[in-house]
Formats: C-alpha cells, structure tokens, sequence
C-alpha cells in the first residue's frame, strides 16, 4: 500500500484518463531517493497497455521528444526523476508527514513499540526508503526496549551506500564543505557559500539540513576532515558559544566544558531552549566525571522538552541514565521521563513516575517536586484514574505549608481542589479552586494560567478560563515553552465551546492538533481531536464528527487515554442523538466507564437521551449529579441547562423550567443552546396544542441555527415550524459561511487541493467535497476560481 501519495496518485489517473479518450500527455514524477517514485512508478505499470514508464535520474533532450511524440495520442508516459522536468508537467512526491510515517512502520512492522516508531519517524525525516531501511535494521533488543533506537541508517543502506558514494566522488574544496556541515549544525548552504560558493554548487543536496542527510554525513566524513572543520570554525566563526565548541573539540580542552555551561545557563534564562540543550550537551561531551556528565545531559534533556522536541530529550535521557545511580538525578530522570510519556505515552505511566519523582525531591529539590506532583495529577485526569489523581493530592496536603510561596500554594490547592471536584465534594472544592484563579495574577509563566484556565472552568467560569487559556498560549510562546502550547490550547478549546463561541473551538482546536502533532505529543493530538468531533457533533455535522472520532480511537484505545475517550463517547452520543437513535446515545453515555468529569458535563445529553428512551430515572440519576456540581458553580450557563433537564423530565411545571432556561441561556450569551432549549420547548408547545406561542420559540431557534449554519438543526426547527402551521419555504436570512466552510475557503483561495485540505482539517476527501458543494451554493460561486476571486 503507497501511503501517503494520494494527490500523485489522482495526478497519474487524470493522464491515464485522459489517454485513453486519445489526449495522451506526460507527467513527471519529482522527488528525492527514496521518495516513493518508483515505487508508484510500479503500482501504476500495468494499470494500462499504453502507459509508458521511466525512471532516470534527469531528463535530457531524447526524453521531451518522446513526450513530444505521445502528446495528443492514445499514449501516456510516466517519468520518475530526481531532476527538473524541463517545462514538462510534473507532481513532487514530498516528504511523508509525520503521522503517515507512523502508519507506514506499523505497516512494515507491525506491533512496534510506540516510542521507538516515533523516534524511527523522526530520523527517517519522511523519506519513504529511510523508513524500510530502518524497519528491517531493527534488533530484537531495539524491538524489546532494551537497546537504543538508531541514530544513523544502516551501513548497508542503498541510501547510505548513494550518499557515501556522492561525497567520494566530489573534490577536496567540496569535501571540506560538506564536513564544515557534518560538524556544525547551524551552518546552512547559504552561510558556506560565503566561504566557497563553487564548492557548495557541487556538494548539491549533501548539504541538506535535514537529520537524517546529516547523520550520515556525521559517520561517514573522515575524522580527519571533521577535524579540521572544527580547526576552521575555531578561527573563523566570533565569540560565543558555538566558537567555544569548536575550540574545545580542536584542543581537547575539558575546561571548556564550564564556558559552555554559563553560556546554556544564559540561553535558559532567555528563553532560548533550543540553543540551552545545544550547549548543556556539548558541555556534557567534554565531561569525564560520570555525575557530571550526568547532569548536563540531563539539563539538555530538559531543555529539549522545553523546546518541544520530546524525541530528543528522551534519547539524551537514555545516554543519563546510564552514567550515575545517585537517587537525586535518578529522581530527575523520573520527572523528565514522566513529562514525555504524559505528552506522548501512557499517563498512568507517566503519573507513577511524576509521583515517584516527587516523593524522592520532596526534601532536596522541593520546586521541582511540587512541578512533578502537578504533571502527575494531569496525567492521571488524562487516565481518568481517580485513584491516581487522589493519590497525588494527598501527597500535596501532607507537604503543603502556611507560608508556601504563590507559584507552589496555586499548583498543590489546584491538585487538591481537582481531586475534590472529581470525588464529587464542590463545597470543598471550589474554594480552593477560586484560590489557584486569584494566585494566578500574582505568578509569572504560562504554567500558573492553565492551571487557573482549568479551576475557572470548573468553577463555571468560563470567560476567566477563556482570558487565562489565551495568556497561556501567548506566555507559552513568549517564554520559550513550546511544550505548554498545546496543552494550554485545550483549555482555551474547551472554555471557547463553554461561552458557545464554536468559531473560536474550533480554531483553537485546529491549531492545537497541529502544534501538538508537531512536537509529537500525541496525546495532546487526540484531545484535540475528541474536541474538535465534539464540536461537529453538536453542530449537528455527523460525518465530520465520525471522521474525526475514527481517526482517535487507535490512539485512544493504545494508550488508555479516558479523558479524550470520554469526549468521544459524548460526541458519538451527540451524533446518535441527530439521528434518532436514543437508544443507541443513551448506551454509549451510561456504559463507557469514563472520566468522571467529563461524563458530568455530559448529563444534559444524557436526560435527553433517558427521556427519548421512556427511562426518566436514568436521567435522574445524571441530573441529580450535574445538579450539584451546577449549582455549586452557579454557572448560569450550567444552571440553563439543569433546568432544560428539568423540564424534559417534567419535574414541576416544565413551562417555568424551560422559561428559566431560557432567561439563563440569554444571560450566559450562550446562544446554540438557547436555540436547542427553544427548540425543545417549541415542541413540547406544539404538542401541547399552543401553535402560537411554539412558532415564536422555534423561530428564534431557527434563526440563531441558521446562523451557526448548524444545518441539520436548522432542517429539525423548520419541520416544527412547518408542524406548527407555519410555511417555511422561504429561507430566512443567514451568515454566509459557518467557521469550518470559512477554513475550507481560504485553503481553497491559497491553492490547496480536496486531499490537502482534508488532511489539515481531520476530514475525508469526500466530506471536503460536500462542504465545498455548500461553499458554492451559499456563495453563488460556481467553481473554485470564481471562489478565490470572490475572497481575494
């Protein structure tokens, strides 16, 4: 199976197509080694006798009369080359992003442990050939855990064997280039160019920057060459650290070591992380003593997750943890180790560790302890595992004193208030968490504000949870801390669809699954995800929310993440409720064992479901518990939706329950709501024989879904209507896009193809086309050019 070459694909089967009615053509297929050419080269060969395929390294002039030739007959030629297709018509096979690398290693080996097919991704750097070779190098020791990843292709790499081969045939001045790249990193072709722009013209795509060119580089350049590049960039390159590198390396002087960790030191401060683990590490490379080196591989450890780059870090963890059993740095280990795993392992994992960890630095490094325990408490709510996060806060209350300092009181009474809100006890949490929300002006950093961004939720909050996720994300960035952003940015997803601004969800959301895919913290992916199915579901939009569930649920079920697999059984709930099966929405909420936070919140649809389903003492049940938690908050938003339920129960007299809502859901701004409680009473009017009154609820229901462009609620309110005696041919006046249709258009307008724009939004191929078909009716466009013009 060709992963990831779906638009090269569509590209070869148009000029198939178009041969076989005798307008014939040529197509070239660009791409580095091992980009796959070949490989579709042979997938495509005998899908037609007159298809003609070639595979060359560059195309010279007897090629453009052949594709002369077969232009306009009943011919078509396929050509694969590395080099530039002359004017002919060509599609590039670009790298594979991340997330289809993954797919491809599982393929090839399938079961291989998580950590290590991610490591393999992200030395393989999207290189289908890469990823083949890696796979069959693999160990039983690697495959089991027991031996490190590869660092570098296998020696016996087509791959490694071509780029060898390119650096024996180049000449000395080109040699020497190419090894001044091999040893420094930061040195692009533009910045060799000013050394010997010839020499850089010949060493060509040597110079790559890309890991995996430059690993090889790294093992195969002689050691003499690397050293005099070192040699030359001691004496050319100005003061600073990297200077210092270069001259430690030259003079074998250790003594560096200690400029090079002030200068880490410098960067950390600045916010600079990248550079911080750069110099943390090449200090530690000139360290001898086994602690020392230890520890300076763990600072670059820590910078790298900082930074964002959570492979990285835990590959240096793994040289650390070799070198020194002293229980403080092991201790630190744990800390680390547990903060990767929360982002991309499994959480209750990552909480024993974080725990463990913190209990060991309780009495040396007690900052860092409080940090771990906080971590700790977030991997056992992404679990759902109450006992976990119990544990956890009860650490916190046994080392919490009175005169704690802001920064450590908001994240232990944060852990301690969680766990109270998740043992049902609000009287005792909120308190407590309405301390973590005032603390949080009186700390610096994006850490404080999402822990703030999490107690406002829960306190019902949700204009302070939104203010806080946001200063988060902008802290996050600010400060270097790349690691927090997506994290920071499910809160801001969250408390977004808590005030009902969907458009904002969303975007938070969107661009919280690609901040998190691109540091590889997977698990943050997922709950965006869930967030963003979520989001559909309760548009109504069920295909996209099934889409997006579908593309979680692996990931969900692999690494026991509940939270995210709780908001999945929601909005799969959510998208049972749109089609009438209550039944089926009333399983999925009341069986799935999930987050007991999460299924909270979901209690209205639960009532809803219950009520639909002739079972009202199951919806009592969950009322009941939501009731508590609501009026706890006195979240007027919350507070609309207990009295929705209890109306649907007719608890009372539903009139003055859906009245109340309704004043609650104005009050709150939160207008979908409003719309489905309007929507909900109009019927129940409806039924009980007042037309009048109902058509005025469903109208302003009507409108405010028209708005949101929910278009299935929209269809459902007009049906009341039209049951109520009212006509409804005529569509009321509405927005022209809905915020998702917005996206598709802009990626449209900047060029993006039905696939491209699929797989940035989560979406299949076939639902990008019906929102486009949408896109155009409520534009009044007729194609895609008449679309970017209308947005230009």
């Amino acid at each position: 199976m060709l992963r990831g070459r779906d638009r090269q694909r569509v590209a070869v089967d148009a000029l198939i197509s178009r041969a076989r009615v005798g307008c014939g053509g040529v197509l070239v297929l660009r791409g580095e080694a091992g980009s796959g050419k070949t490989a579709l080269l042979n997938a495509v060969r005998d899908s037609y006798d007159a298809l003609l395929c070639l595979d060359v390294l560059a195309l010279d002039d007897d090629l453009l009369r052949l594709a002369r030739d077969v232009t306009g007959t009943r011919a078509a030629l396929l050509i694969a080359s590395e080099g530039e297709p002359r004017g002919l018509p060509s599609v590039t096979l670009d790298p594979l992003d991340r997330s289809t690398s993954l797919r491809v290693l599982h393929d090839l080996v399938p079961g291989v442990p998580a950590t290590l097919a991610v490591d393999l991704a992200d030395l393989a750097c999207g290189n289908p050939l890469a990823l083949v070779e890696l796979a069959e190098s693999l160990t039983p020791a690697q495959l089991g855990g027991t031996a490190p990843p590869p660092e570098v292709l296998p020696a016996n790499s087509s791959l490694r064997i071509r780029w060898r081969a390119r650096f024996d045939a180049l000449s000395r001045r080109a040699r020497h280039v190419v090894a001044l790249a091999a040893v420094d990193e930061e040195l692009d072709a533009e910045a060799l160019a000013a050394l010997d722009l010839d020499a850089v013209v010949e060493a060509g795509s040597l110079l790559d920057p890309r890991r995996l060119v430059r690993s090889v580089l790294r093992a195969e350049v002689p050691l003499e060459l690397r050293r005099e590049a070192h040699a030359e960039l001691a004496a050319i390159l100005p003061p600073g650290p990297r200077r210092t590198w270069h001259e430690a390396v030259t003079s074998q002087d250790t003594a560096l070591a200690e400029v090079l960790t002030a200068h880490a030191e410098r960067a950390r401060r600045c916010g600079d992380f990248a550079t911080a683990a750069r110099d943390h590490d090449r200090a530690a490379q000139l360290t001898a003593d086994p602690e020392v080196k230890a520890r300076r591989l763990l600072n670059a450890a820590s910078d790298h997750w900082s930074h964002g780059a959570p492979h990285r870090s835990r590959a240096v963890l793994r040289t650390a943890v070799r070198l020194t059993d002293n229980p403080e740095l092991t201790a630190l280990t744990d800390l680390l180790a547990g903060g990767i795993e929360l982002g991309e392992g499994l959480p209750d994992v990552a909480a024993d560790r974080l725990v463990r960890a913190a209990k060991s630095l309780a009495g040396t490094r007690r900052s860092l302890a409080v940090a771990a325990l906080g971590f700790a408490g977030e991997a056992a709510n992404i679990a759902g595992d109450q006992r976990r996060h119990a544990e956890a806060a009860e650490f916190a209350r046994e080392i919490l004193r009175d005169d704690e300092s802001p920064a450590t009181r908001l994240t232990l009474d944060h852990l301690i208030g969680m766990s109270a809100t998740f043992a049902g006890r609000h009287d005792e949490a909120l308190p407590v968490l309405r301390e973590v929300v005032e603390l949080a002006g009186q700390v610096p950093g994006p850490q404080a504000r999402i822990w703030a961004s999490q107690a406002a939720y829960v306190l019902g909050d949700a204009a302070r949870a939104h203010e806080m996720a946001t200063s988060a994300v902008t802290s996050a960035r600010e400060c270097g801390l790349i690691a927090l952003v997506p994290w920071a940015l499910v809160y801001r997803a969250l408390s977004a669809l808590l005030l009902d601004q969907h458009d904002a969800a969303l975007t938070a959301a969107t661009e919280g699954v690609h901040a998190a895919t691109a540091i590889g913290q997977h698990n943050a992916v997922v709950d965006h995800l869930t967030i963003l199915a979520l989001l559909a579901a309760l548009r109504g939009d069920a295909d996209s929310a099934l889409e997006r569930i579908g593309t979680a649920t692996e990931h969900i079920t692999q690494r026991g993440l509940i939270r995210p697999g709780t908001l999945r059984a929601w909005a799969f709930a959510c998208v049972d409720l749109t089609r009438d099966r209550p039944a089926d929405a009333l399983g999925r909420l009341r069986l799935h064992s999930g987050h007991v936070g999460i299924k909270v919140m979901a209690a209205p649809h639960v009532v809803e479901a219950a009520v639909a389903c002739g079972e009202p003492s199951t919806g009592d049940r969950a009322l009941r518990r939501y009731e508590k938690w609501a009026g706890a908050t006195g979240s007027a938003a919350r507070l609309a939706l207990s009295h929705r339920c209890h109306a649907l129960l007719a608890h009372g007299t539903a009139d003055e329950h859906f009245e109340e809502a309704i004043r609650l859901h104005r009050a709150s701004g939160t207008a979908m709501e409003l719309a489905k409680t309007e929507l909900l009473y109009g019927n129940r009017l409806r039924r009980g024989r007042k037309p009048k009154v109902a058509r005025e609820h469903l109208r302003d229901a009507m409108r405010i879904f028209q708005s949101y462009q929910a278009d299935h609620w929209v269809t459902r309110a007009r049906a009341e209507l039209r049951a109520a005696g009212e006509p409804t041919g005529a569509p009321l006046p509405r927005s022209e896009l809905t915020p998702q249709q917005a996206q598709i258009a802009r990626l449209v307008a900047e060029g993006a193809t039905n696939r491209e724009i699929a797989a940035q939004l989560f979406l299949s191929h076939r639902t990008v086309e019906h929102h486009l078909r949408n896109i155009f009716a409520r534009l009044g466009v007729r194609s895609r050019v008449e679309l970017t013009r209308r947005l230009g």
